[in-house]
């Protein structure tokens, strides 16, 4: 399970996320909302230790993730995976290359510097890609790709990095809507079928609804709701989002477009 404990972010005189404590059990799908600058992203950035805790602690399975450092931490980083909204591939490289990359922190330096992968590694590299469709593409550069594809092929790569819990930071907020469910129904398939624990910002509601066993909603850095995708009222989703009773109905118009634009089949 992971906990945390009262976490804490300040830069300065602004906190980024405020006295947050939630628990995860192992193999749940989160979602998070809420607007921008609501805390989200420093939230999972914590989590993975790309950014430090002014205050407060992370603790997995009993340990205490925020006390790691040096090979400990870069184990830590292996097994709680990460992927970006720009995706963060290598363009130039090949689509194999890019995901043999979550490799990396399995290797000793000598290799790592070489890429001298394994037959093995490579076997499931193409193995991970072939579930997301892509195996056709391992030797294309990653820069001849959609935007879908490549988002697909960075949660390759951190799936063969063999993590416990992947983080996903906006991953379908550079996406169209086709594109945004193709990667959300990726996302979820890794959270049933291996077991993965997944926690994803994500900035549109229905989506949250349709994807996650449960949501947590921030505003200023605080948790304002935290419970299962029903029990998200009006009322409620007005306070995370600080909108008024019109800008909320108006919201739910464009989102319900979108969402039947995203039900389209490929």
């Amino acid at each position: 399970m992971l906990e945390l404990q009262g976490l804490t972010r300040r830069y300065g005189s602004v906190t980024a996320v405020d006295e947050v404590s939630l628990s995860v059990p192992n193999g749940q799908m989160l979602g998070v909302i809420g607007r921008s600058g609501a805390g989200k992203s420093t939230l999972l950035r914590l989590i993975n230790r790309l950014a430090e805790p002014s205050e407060g602690r992370i603790m997995f399975d009993g340990a205490d993730v925020t006390a790691l450092s040096g090979t400990a931490l870069r184990a830590w980083r292996t097994r709680c995976a990460m992927i970006f909204q720009q995706f963060n591939l290598i363009q130039r490289l090949d689509v194999l290359t890019n995901v043999l990359v979550g490799r990396l922190n399995h290797r000793g330096t000598l290799s790592s510097m070489f890429k001298l992968f394994t037959a093995e590694e490579r076997a499931l590299a193409i193995r991970t890609l072939d579930r997301f469709d892509l195996a056709d593409a391992a030797l294309q550069r990653a820069e001849t790709l959609s935007g879908g594809q490549q988002q697909r092929v960075a949660i390759a790569r951190a799936l063969v990095q063999e993590p416990r819990i992947l983080l996903a930071d906006e991953p379908i907020a550079s996406l169209d809507p086709r594109n945004g469910r193709v990667v959300m129904e990726a996302l979820a398939r890794i959270n049933r079928e291996d077991g993965i624990t997944v926690i994803c910002n994500l900035h549109t509601l229905d989506t949250a609804r349709a994807y996650c066993d449960r949501i947590v909603g921030m505003a200023k850095g605080r948790v304002v709701f935290d419970g299962p995708p029903a029990a998200l009222t009006a009322p409620m989703v007005r306070a995370i989002y600080g909108m008024t009773e019109d800008e909320l109905a108006e919201a739910e118009t464009v989102t319900s477009t979108s969402v039947g634009e995203a039900l389209i089949p490929a």
